[in-house]
Parts: C-alpha cells; sequence; structure tokens
C-alpha cells in the first residue's frame, strides 16, 4: 500500500471541496442563505458572513495542499459535518447530510493518516 498516494488523494479531495464551497460563499449563492436563517441569521448577516467564510475555506484549501497542519484538519472536519447538518436543520431530507458525509470524513481521515495529535502537536 503505497500511503503518499492515498494521502495525497485526500489532500487534493479536502482541498476541491474546500475550494469549490469558498467559491460559491464568495458569490454568496442565494440557495444558502436558508442555512443561516435555520440557526437564527438574518438574510443580510449571511451575505455579510459568506465571503469570511469563503476566504476561510479556501486558505484552509491551500493550508491542505501545502503544508496540512492538523488543527486545521480537525476544523476542516467538525465544519464540514456541521454544513451538512444545516441541510435536515433547514428542513431538507436527511439523506441531504448522509450525501456529504465525505465533506467531513476526508479531513477526518486525513487527521487519522498522519495521527491524533497531543499536546502542540495539533500546529504540526
Amino acid at each position: 500500500m503505497n500511503i503518499k498516494k492515498i494521502e495525497w488523494i485526500l489532500r487534493i479531495a479536502v482541498a476541491g471541496e474546500f475550494i469549490g464551497h469558498g467559491v460559491f460563499a464568495l458569490q454568496q449563492k442565494a440557495g444558502w442563505i436558508k442555512y443561516f436563517t435555520a440557526v437564527g441569521f438574518s438574510g443580510d448577516q449571511a451575505l455579510t458572513l459568506m465571503p469570511w467564510i469563503g476566504a476561510m475555506d479556501i486558505l484552509l484549501a491551500l493550508l491542505v495542499l501545502v503544508r496540512p497542519v492538523r488543527l486545521a484538519l480537525l476544523w476542516m472536519a467538525f465544519w464540514g459535518f456541521w454544513t451538512a447538518l444545516l441541510r435536515p436543520i433547514a428542513g431538507e431530507p436527511v439523506w441531504d447530510f448522509v450525501e456529504r458525509w465525505a465533506n467531513w470524513g476526508a479531513p477526518l481521515a486525513l487527521l487519522m493518516l498522519y495521527g491524533w495529535p497531543k499536546g502542540k502537536a495539533w500546529l504540526k
């Protein structure tokens, strides 16, 4: 088994997901406003937050390609889980959540490949 190839497949997959979502957020994708309003934000607040979220997603995507940091991967797994979970919270079928398990599973798998860190190793 070639672990380096598996690592790069996961890195590219995670980066692709976060670049794609980041670009949609920068474009202030109208269909996403309902996810913000489902948890108490207004439509205007959603439009204000989306470019910031998009920039963060793209920055994390580039980081995972250049130098994956365990803490960033943990955040990406959490963020992928949360954004997938927002679908049924906003009234969409639970299958929209299930369909997006790779959004959090891929960064979590990459984190597990590097090993669950202890102490300051989260920043390595």
